[in-house]
């Protein structure tokens, strides 16, 4: 079985096929640009998890305090369900679904989505794990992960029929940084992955490895 990491790499060829130099170029710049901005760097290791309540895909509220009770957490935030890496990623980690629940933790994963596209999230990718809607990314900026999403790149996800102000309910365009932090039961952040390239991700077998180390 392929790995993350061999999906995405796979994923990006076939992008720089079809997309145009210009598209490519322009993408390429806004990442650059978000990295040297030095905004949205996300909690550190170390750092206490902030509490907060969000709603899953079905309404019912969660409780981040009341899950840390059960034991460790994976906590992931994805960008939404219309980002193909996104996608792949939360695919891989219900691969290792098992791996996590014999490591005595679960996984929670958050987008600025509302319930419903999460909804559609959750039952597109077959995860069975929990997740949460963050409308206004209110919890994100707790963890420090939120951006605007320049001008032009708004353009461009637009003339590719991409809304993603649709799937979030509202019109700011702002995203969180993709990020993973593995949290202790006391709250405490034991490992974080915050890239400002949101074709990079954290390998699944990583995160699990930390987990097992607490």
């Amino acid at each position: 079985m392929s790995t993350l990491l061999e999906e995405i790499k796979a994923y990006k060829e076939v992008f720089k096929q079809k997309a145009s130099e210009e598209k490519q170029r322009l993408m390429a710049q806004a990442t650059k640009e978000l990295e040297e901005s030095g905004v949205a760097k996300g909690l550190k290791e170390g750092e206490r998890v902030p509490d907060f309540t969000l709603p899953d895909a079905t309404g019912k509220m969660v409780s981040m305090k009341e899950e840390l009770e059960k034991g460790p957490l994976i906590l992931t935030f994805y960008r939404g369900g219309w980002c193909p890496y996104c996608n792949l990623e939360l695919k891989a980690y219900q691969r290792e679904i098992d791996s996590i629940k014999n490591a005595g933790a679960t996984i929670i994963a958050i987008s600025p989505q509302t319930p419903d596209a999460s909804l559609s999230t959750k039952e597109k990718n077959e995860l069975e794990f929990l997740v949460l809607s963050d409308e206004g990314n209110q919890v994100a900026e707790q963890f420090n992960l939120v951006f605007k999403m320049p001008d032009y790149l708004v353009e461009i996800y637009k003339g590719s029929g991409l809304m993603v102000s649709d799937h979030n309910g509202n019109d700011d365009w702002e995203l969180p940084k993709p990020a993973t932090f593995v949290i202790d039961q006391t709250g405490n952040i034991v490992f974080a992955d915050v890239d400002s390239d949101y074709t990079k991700r954290v390998e699944p077998g990583k995160v699990i490895d930390v987990l097992k180390s607490i």
